[in-house]
């Protein structure tokens, strides 16, 4: 949880912050640290657990609350992916973008992507008390979804129209990358390097995947076992009437 706490200071206090607002790519960096780097920190420190192990009180708060039905439908896979995916694309496509450079829309929004973020991740990697759980395979399938959007989103901001020309030109910045050369750099980033970040996730599903075939495994196979014991034969068909009568004649 601290790892994840300062990256989400460096991002806002640090060289990051300080030229967000100045350059795209910077901007574009910041974006993926408060989005996706920071939140999956935190969400990885189960948070939710060592907050209900401090507490009985606390903890049955908690699970009142993660058993409502407001809670089950704001953290249901659907909602967290659909805010995650949306996000990118409101803030660089529509005026939130210049809008969230300076002021209190700026602090605003970076609670804002620390918290979709983390939605995110809390309802996907299941390490802590959720609403409601689900295959780790229907998550790996909205990462799949989630990186072919980002790639989407990567080639519209390289290839696409310059975002926010008048803002960068009152600037007045006599240095760095050109607007069209900051913007891919930035397109880059969230593309390139937002998929390379998102390798230990998807590595984390697959570990999950795995435990949670083995655990369905060992269910079917303790089932296996039981109806043997309570039966008097060992012979898989024998436990069919219709076949039993058939080759026991």
């Amino acid at each position: 949880m601290l790892l994840g706490i300062t990256v989400c200071a460096l991002a806002t206090f640090g060289p990051v912050g300080e030229y967000a607002p100045v350059l795209f790519w910077v901007r574009a960096l910041q974006v993926l640290l408060l989005l996706f780097v920071t939140p999956l920190l935190l969400a990885s420190a189960r948070p939710v657990a060592w907050v209900c192990s401090r507490s009985m009180p606390v903890g049955q708060i908690v699970d009142r609350a993660l058993s409502s039905r407001a809670m089950r439908v704001a953290l249901s896979p659907l909602t967290t992916s659909a805010a995650m995916l949306a996000t990118p694309w409101l803030l660089y496509l529509t005026p939130w973008y210049v809008a969230s450079m300076t002021g209190p829309l700026a602090a605003l929004t970076r609670v804002w992507l620390v918290l979709v973020g983390f939605g995110y991740f809390y309802t996907r990697l299941q390490v802590d008390p959720v609403p409601r759980r689900f295959s780790p395979l229907l998550s790996i399938g909205i990462s799949v979804v989630e990186s072919l959007a980002d790639g989407l989103l990567g080639i519209v901001l390289w290839l696409g129209p310059l975002i926010a020309v008048d803002y960068y030109a009152a600037l007045q910045r006599d240095w760095g990358p050109s607007l069209r050369t900051d913007q891919s750099i930035g397109a880059g980033i969230l593309w390139i390097l937002g998929d390379v970040l998102s390798i230990p996730f998807v590595a984390a599903l697959m570990r999950q995947l795995g435990t949670d075939e083995r655990r369905k495994a060992k269910r079917a196979d303790a089932e296996l076992d039981q109806v043997s014991g309570d039966g008097a034969s060992t012979l898989w068909w024998e436990n069919d009437p219709a076949l039993r009568d058939r080759f026991s004649r």
